[in-house]
């Protein structure tokens, strides 16, 4: 999440209603305490499963992640539960609909790069987004936990490359920086902070 370096002051865990230790960004609201617990850093495989994150993340640019929070089961009911073969059958009509639709973000742009992806995505073999996002994780131990907030990325060479390679690939509306959000929600790298209650709680 790339707010965790955004709007977090760069200071370590802190307790939470359990008295727990968590990361500062997951105390702000209900909404973030449920999602850092409960999924992010934990790892998310399938390819409709990814094309959703891949989606709202884009969607999240420029954004506060609370917003697509809130309104993810507006954009799950908007583009039929992000379905790669569904929303790759969209029309005119559906992109009409879409930007006409208060539920979700109405950005042309994005809209249109959601359902460009989901056409692309549809003629791939099935299972090989999963396969090349995830061969972007660098190995665990590699990467030291982060102690405060300020020790936290927003990109990494890792992110770069998988950006690099998935715009190669004719996906749109992903840079750096929205590849490395996916990276961290999705559990392929682990950035809750080393005293974290969640952090650790996903496996490969």
């Amino acid at each position: 999440m790339s707010e965790t370096t955004t709007t977090a002051p760069a200071k370590g865990t802190l307790p939470g209603p359990d008295g727990a230790p968590r990361c500062p960004w997951g105390l702000s609201t209900e909404d973030y305490l449920a999602y850092h617990d409960t999924e992010w850093g934990r790892p998310v495989h399938g390819d409709d499963a990814l094309f959703e994150r891949l989606c709202l993340e884009a969607f999240q640019s420029g954004l506060s992640w609370l917003t697509i929070l809130r309104r993810r089961e507006t954009f799950r009911a908007a583009f039929a539960g992000f379905e790669i073969a569904a929303v790759a059958e969209f029309t005119e009509a559906d992109r009409t609909r879409l930007l006409a639709d208060p539920g979700i973000i109405r950005n042309r742009a994005k809209v249109d790069a959601t359902l460009a992806n989901a056409r692309l995505l549809a003629d791939w073999p099935q299972g090989e987004l999963d396969a090349l996002i995830w061969s972007y994780a660098p190995e665990p131990a590699g990467r030291p936990a982060p102690r405060t907030v300020a020790d936290v990325p927003a990109v990494t060479d890792a992110s770069t490359a998988l950006a690099k390679e998935l715009k190669k690939r004719g996906v749109r509306f992903v840079g750096p920086t929205t590849a490395y959000a996916l990276m961290q929600a999705c559990g392929l790298v682990d950035d809750h902070l080393a005293d974290c209650v969640a952090r650790g709680t996903g496996t490969r």
